[in-house]
């Protein structure tokens, strides 16, 4: 039996999760967790064979959550569950740990092969995905475009100061001091090799990064 993790802070998707795979006869949902500390919280108690992960926390963004399961479980695959297209995320992501990349839309069917694909130690590669790693996006290259090496909080900041926020509006947004979101600022400045917010802002348009 394949003891999953469903971390996801929208109840209805893992009450959806839960019914689902209570009629497959190999994979059980055995924990279920609503944020990244409910989640390692989960993992210590353990037992389990696969975790699902959603990139959009409450309490901390995805890609640090599952950078700190990699860390402390790194045997536990990483199944990434999303809204967001391949094209976004997915790539990064691999980059990161992920055993794989799947989109909240996708066939329940496909679910069920991805869980059962990393369980034995694979990667999951959907279709689209494989077209964008084929297009020359190779996940072990590290030749990579500078917003990739970017943390999930550092991106935050680096879009919202490409379309023009404030380090008040931003700290406001966020819930951080001014302080930390200038540090935040200084340090993406310097991944980017920028010196301006208008710098941040060419990139972004450059590379169609602004909706």
């Amino acid at each position: 039996m394949i003891r999953v993790l469903a971390v996801d802070d929208h109840a209805v998707v893992r009450a959806g999760l839960r019914e689902f795979l209570k009629d497959v006869g190999d994979i059980e949902l055995a924990g279920e967790a609503s944020t990244a500390e409910a989640a390692l919280e989960e993992l210590s108690r353990g037992p389990f064979d696969v975790v699902l992960l959603d990139i959009s926390m409450p309490d901390q963004g995805g890609v640090e959550t599952m950078k700190q399961i990699k860390q402390m479980y790194p045997a536990v695959p990483v199944l990434v569950l999303s809204m967001h297209a391949e094209s976004r995320y997915a790539v990064s992501l691999l980059r990161c740990g992920a055993s794989g990349y799947l989109q909240k839309e996708a066939l329940p069917t496909e679910l069920v092969s991805a869980i059962r694909l990393v369980h034995r130690g694979r990667r999951y590669i959907s279709p689209t995905l494989a077209e964008l790693l084929a297009s020359g996006l190779d996940i072990d290259d590290d030749d990579r475009p500078l917003h990739e090496c970017l943390s999930e909080r550092e991106r935050h900041v680096f879009l919202a100061l490409a379309k023009g926020d404030t380090v008040t509006a931003i700290a406001s947004d966020l819930n951080l001091s001014i302080k930390t979101v200038s540090t935040y600022r200084s340090r993406l400045l310097e991944k980017m090799k920028a010196v301006s917010n208008a710098d941040l802002t060419y990139y972004a348009i450059k590379n169609n990064l602004l909706d």
